[in-house]
């Protein structure tokens, strides 16, 4: 197969792109290419939200996450195209492929480095204290590197050559870190995006300074889409990884023992019973440590106000606490699992149940409003799912253990970044660090090299100096981020001087 131009594979296509006789497309040898990537085959092992060595076997992973996504995505996608098809025309932003959806959804989280989210953390407190890299570390933003920069395809010297719609619909957060919302007002802010004390916080993006003219590349074909709204494919693929993490880690936990049906009865209780008094607390007093049941539920009641008012709704959000009541608290936890064939069949009840119930709850979004995608679900699931997700960050995330060991694995990456950099140094040993650090360096370094000539508002140009110490930088956390959690752990203690260790680092080097 020749060589494709990527800025010609644009969206224009969305009907089946380039249908052969042998019913190969475009859009299905982007999902080919990512599903036959070696960083697709990674996150069979790297963590979703529990190792599975202290959890067992049947937790999710992050390939197994994906898996569900991609599933969820489908049978979103294939009944809002018949929906769409069905209605007559409509105009071109609200073009909607399966593979495509199916693409992106496998694709969400090449990014994550070792350890899930608390590997993302650490990696951009390492990029912006340690490395002085200005847009950090972000797993949307890597993701779109390895699928546009890092990855290899036979055909092309970059990246997968995947098409602009496909690279689009990756984009769950399509802007950089200096995206520019001057015209935009607070509760107009697309998610990952707020203001504090007057100032703009970017806490989600889906390109580094090095990938900008990539994505602006991939959009430009998305007529119809607000500048900073998903296109239309990629709000189906986030809706699905929403759908997915909400009842699917309520799962996990259920297995390991971690949620406890007598903690959420009495903080989903607590708020049902004393509601007035919660409601007349500040936001201080619901916070603090000792706040009375039914606190931390309040709070998320007024965030939803505060953050997407365009959807909030009291009402709906005390009858989503009432059915995940019902549902949760008083069937699923009521017996503990027990890996019985009775509890493994509740357990399977309940996630058919609400995956399908949120995946019949997917509508067309309101127009206009960048807070939203071109679709979303209906007011009473999306108080549901924000629910859902209330229960396992409440009582798992936070849980004096967990942190604990988080922050154990958050020394191990930081051992490896600063012994690479260190390495990196090294003028008496920096030629024997591993090819491949040193070919990740030298590719990040070209691009920084490179950012005078694409001159984009708001990129900033480093000197011919800076840009070899910031790709120094960028090229050492693109290496530690394709590590599995075994790999990491054992290159952690490898730097460290453990001899019984190098053995089972070879293949990440």
């Amino acid at each position: 197969m020749s060589p494709i131009d990527r800025t010609t594979r644009a969206h224009a296509d969305s009907a089946g792109g380039h249908e052969a006789a042998s019913g190969d497309t475009e859009f299905r040898r982007d999902l080919e290419r990512i599903r036959f990537s070696p960083y697709f085959a990674r996150l069979s092992a790297v963590t979703q939200v529990i190792g599975q060595t202290g959890a067992g076997p049947l937790v999710h992973n992050r390939l197994t996450h994906s898996l569900k996504v991609t599933a969820v995505a489908r049978t979103i996608a294939t009944t809002l195209a018949e929906q769409l098809a069905a209605e007559g025309p409509h105009s071109s932003e609200f073009a909607c492929d399966p593979i495509v959806v199916q693409a992106a959804a496998s694709a969400h989280d090449l990014g994550h480095p070792p350890f899930g989210h608390l590997g993302e953390s650490v990696l951009n407190r390492l990029a912006r204290e340690t490395l002085g890299l200005e847009d950090g570390f972000e797993g949307n933003a890597q993701t779109y590197r390895i699928l546009t920069a890092l990855d290899v395809w036979h055909g092309t010297d970059r990246g997968l050559n995947l098409t602009a719609a496909t690279r689009s619909a990756s984009a769950k957060y399509p802007w950089t870190p200096v995206v520019d919302v001057s015209a935009l007002p607070d509760d107009r802010l697309p998610p990952g995006l707020r203001r504090v004390h007057d100032e703009l916080v970017v806490r989600k993006y889906s390109a580094y300074f090095l990938d900008a003219a990539d994505l602006e590349d991939a959009r430009a074909g998305s007529a119809g889409v607000l500048p900073l709204q998903q296109s239309f494919e990629a709000t189906v693929m986030d809706i699905a990884d929403d759908i997915a993490y909400s009842v699917h880690d309520v799962d996990d936990f259920y297995r390991a023992g971690l949620l406890g049906q007598a903690a959420v009865a009495r903080e989903l209780g607590a708020w049902f019973d004393n509601s007035l008094e919660l409601s007349r607390l500040d936001g201080q007093a619901l916070a603090a440590h000792r706040a009375p049941a039914g606190s931390a539920l309040e709070l998320l009641r007024r965030k939803l106000h505060t953050d997407d008012p365009w959807i909030a709704d009291d009402d709906a959000f005390v009858d989503a606490v009432q059915r995940v009541s019902y549902d949760l608290v008083d069937g699923l936890l009521a017996e503990p699992f027990d890996g019985s064939l009775s509890a493994e069949r509740g357990l399977s009840s309940f996630t058919s149940t609400w995956i399908r119930h949120l995946q019949e709850s997917v509508v067309l979004a309101p127009t206009d409003n960048p807070r939203t995608g071109l679709v979303t679900l209906d007011r009473q699931a999306w108080h549901e799912v924000n629910v859902l997700k209330f229960v396992h960050k409440h009582f798992v995330l936070n849980r004096p253990d967990i942190v604990m060991y988080q922050r154990g694995l958050s020394r191990v990456l930081t051992r490896i970044v600063k012994g690479f950099v260190s390495w990196l140094e090294d003028a008496h040993d920096r030629e024997r660090i591993p090819p491949r650090l040193r070919e990740l360096v030298d590719f990040a370094t070209d691009g920084y090299l490179d950012l005078e000539r694409a001159a984009l508002p708001g990129i900033p140009v480093p000197t011919v100096a800076e840009a070899h110490r910031l790709g120094r930088g960028r090229g050492v956390l693109d290496y530690v981020a394709s590590l599995s959690d075994d790999q990491a752990m054992a290159l952690s203690e490898a730097i460290d001087g453990r001899p019984d260790r190098l053995w089972a680092i070879g293949q990440s080097l």
